[in-house]
């Protein structure tokens, strides 16, 4: 008994009572097949170079220029769906890999390069051969059955997706990214051999009738076509739809017009001929003659399917025989040949390498996880990056609005000061103030300035710092390092003005306004003791410092405001308003106005003092929704307080900020507001006074959870 096997999961026992006799003749029979067949060699890592397959046709071709071929069975793995062929040529041990049957594209070919790589962990190079479609030029003359070899240029590895990349209105499709290269030791292999053909030819033809007679069956599909079968069809004309797949009817070329003249090639020309340059991949066929010669002009010379799908992860070199021109005149009848001249330009090209400089090469599993290592690096250090400058960058391109307070829709607006914030805006000093008593309406005009920028100048930041105290500076500094994403703006030991004060010094931010509001206090801003960690700079030294970037400050202190904008022009001085705007605003704000008399006398009362007249028609307008309240009727009330007026004046003297000779019955309105809440609802003045205990922009809610919703709602 003798056990025989004759081929890949097929074993045969002969029972031979003459064993003399039997044993040799059917030996003799199962090794009468031209290709020899190896000893068993279990080892995978024995293979060097993988070698890649579209179609069946291209796979029929590899194995044909195998010098011997490995047909032992190999363990199965349960990640590799791929088959293989495996075997030596030109000394090196070779695996060969096909996609599935019908699925074709950039992702399949990915799939088999990755499982290929798992299961043979010791390949170094790797090639990708077959056919493909030919771009024909007056600058390159290729014909069917000639081969294309991927040649590095300045922007590729010698292969590009044509269909990855961008596209913006109104301009041309702008391919991106770029692929691997093969390794060094193909590249030296290439330029070897493409002097060697310079010098004596290539001797294509006659390997691939070396192959074709040691396998006889080939000849038919896998010879070379006459030449007269090679025809270029002018870009415009088309296969007519609906007629046979195959142009090998004479509806095409009946026309001799419809055929691009070429003239024959001669005795002294390589015939097929080798080119070299770019190769375009991408999941879809190529049959648009018109895409074609546009593509041409970029130094295009064929199309496939396969190859951009291997060069990130797979590394290889992508051969191709001609075996149409992409277009619609389908022809199949030179895919033979064409993946044969190929595969014949590879073994060349695997002649020129010795098996010891392939061992020199690292592995490309391992280069790629080089690669992906460095890339993971090179991510890391990017998204650092991202945090120190690419953040920041981003942000300066978008404009930003950070103003707590929205527009007042019964602002009546004051044409002297406008008309100065804007001449000064637009002006070359970086620094302006307006300074005036408190309610006078600073923060006002200041407010619907800022949203009136924000309207008509969209690529303007617009931001706003409360300087009433050293917490609310820095707070409003946060609030800006938020809202710009600023790197480090969250470590513990950052000083967040100066952060802030660095970034909006930067030239390549977009332009910006910062309204600094009640810069009031010049101990506050300028004392060398403000708490920071850098304890010896004054809070103003954080206002950034550049020219054609503006600073609009609001104060009650000219002292302030002349330390801050440096010179006294650069100052306007904000009075009460005049009659008609305090009585216009009186107006807008009570939707009407029962008694034209009364509003004067009310509005003269109040001294013109924004502030006054708005709280003044907030508590008539209040008071009416319960019975209704004349402006008359406010008047009397708030004449009957006078007594009390001393006492109030008096309690003012201490106020540095306060200038002297202006009407302090602003004060008497507050006092009697405060003094008919407490009589109507005396728990909601309860609340007010301890309210009164916080800065009126920043109290804290949880300091009000002591008292129930009516009294908030009160």
């Amino acid at each position: 008994r003798v056990h025989l096997h004759l081929a890949e999961g097929f074993n045969v026992q002969l029972f031979c009572p003459s064993p003399h006799i039997i044993l040799p003749s059917a030996c003799q029979h199962l090794n009468c097949r031209r290709h020899h067949y190896s000893a068993i060699m279990a080892d995978l890592k024995i293979y060097t170079v993988g070698w890649i397959c579209a179609i069946k046709s291209e796979i029929v071709a590899a194995r044909a220029f195998l010098d011997e071929e490995h047909r032992e069975p190999m363990t199965s793995f349960p990640h590799d769906n791929n088959s293989y062929t495996r075997g030596k040529m030109a000394n090196h041990n070779v695996v060969i890999a096909a996609l599935p049957k019908w699925e074709y594209g950039i992702t399949t070919a990915a799939t088999v390069a990755r499982d290929m790589l798992r299961t043979f962990p010791n390949i170094r190079i790797g090639l990708m051969v077959g056919i493909g479609g030919g771009v024909p030029s007056n600058e390159h003359d290729i014909r069917l059955g000639d081969v294309v070899v991927a040649s590095r240029d300045r922007r590729t590895g010698g292969v590009f997706q044509y269909d990855y990349g961008r596209r913006i209105q109104d301009q041309p499709f702008e391919t991106t990214g770029v692929l691997n290269q093969p390794p060094q030791s193909l590249l030296t292999a290439v330029a070897s051999l493409e002097s060697t053909f310079e010098l004596t030819g290539h001797q294509l033809n006659d390997a691939v009738e070396e192959a074709l007679n040691r396998w006889p069956r080939l000849r038919k599909t896998y010879s070379r076509p006459p030449a007269s079968h090679d025809r270029l069809f002018e870009s415009s004309i088309t296969h007519p739809p609906g007629s046979s797949g195959d142009c090998s009817n004479e509806e095409c070329y009946a026309d001799p017009a419809n055929l691009v003249a070429r003239r024959e090639r001669g005795d002294d020309e390589d015939n097929p001929a080798i080119h070299y340059g770019l190769i375009a991949s991408a999941n879809q066929l190529m049959k648009d003659a018109q895409k074609r010669d546009l593509m041409a002009k970029k130094g295009v010379l064929c199309f496939e399917m396969e190859a951009a799908g291997l060069m990130s992860h797979f590394p290889c070199l992508v051969v191709r025989g001609i075996c149409d021109y992409s277009d619609t005149h389908k022809n199949q009848e030179w895919q033979g040949f064409a993946a044969m001249t190929a595969a014949a330009y590879a073994k060349d090209l695997l002649l020129q390498i010795a098996p010891t400089s392939v061992e020199a090469e690292k592995p490309i599993g391992e280069v790629l996880g080089s690669i992906q290592r460095r890339l993971s690096d090179l991510k890391e250090r990017l998204q650092d990056l991202k945090l120190d400058k690419a953040e920041d960058l981003s942000v300066a391109r978008s404009p930003h609005f950070l103003v707590p307070f929205t527009s007042d829709p019964d602002f009546v607006n004051r044409p002297d000061i406008w008309t100065w914030i804007e001449e000064r805006y637009a002006g070359p000093e970086s620094r302006f103030a307006l300074v005036g008593m408190g309610g006078f309406g600073k923060s006002q005009m200041a407010i619907q300035f800022s949203h009136r920028l924000h309207a008509t100048s969209h690529k303007t930041s617009i931001f706003w710092v409360n300087a009433s105290t050293k917490a609310t500076f820095e707070e409003s500094y946060r609030s800006i390092a938020d809202v710009l994403a600023l790197p480090h703006r969250h470590d513990p030991d950052v000083n967040v003005l100066a952060l802030v004060q660095d970034w909006l010094q930067r030239e390549d931010v977009s332009p910006w306004l910062m309204i600094v509001d009640n810069a009031d206090d010049v101990e506050l801003l300028f004392s060398e003791t403000n708490g920071q960690k850098d304890a010896l700079v004054p809070t103003a030294s954080y206002l950034p410092k550049i020219d054609n970037r503006k600073i609009l400050v609001t104060s009650r202190s000219w002292d302030a405001a002349e330390k801050l904008v440096g010179k006294g022009k650069m100052i306007f001085r904000v009075p009460i308003m005049e009659e008609a705007q305090a009585l216009h605003l009186l107006r807008k704000k009570l939707n009407h106005s029962d008694d034209e008399v009364a509003a004067l006398r009310l509005v003269h009362t109040l001294g013109c003092i924004p502030l006054a007249v708005n709280q003044a028609a907030a508590y008539i307008y209040k008071r009416s929704q319960r019975r209704p309240l004349t402006i008359q009727s406010y008047l009397d009330e708030l004449q009957k307080s006078e007594q009390r007026k001393g006492t109030l004046l008096r309690s003012d003297r201490g106020d540095v900020r306060r200038y002297d000779g202006v009407s302090n019955s602003v004060v008497l309105t507050w006092q009697l507001t405060f003094n008919q809440i407490k009589r109507e609802q005396p728990r909601a003045a309860d609340l007010l006074s301890l309210m009164s205990y916080f800065h009126a922009q920043n109290i804290p809610q949880y300091m009000l959870h002591g008292y129930n919703s009516g009294f908030i709602n009160a």
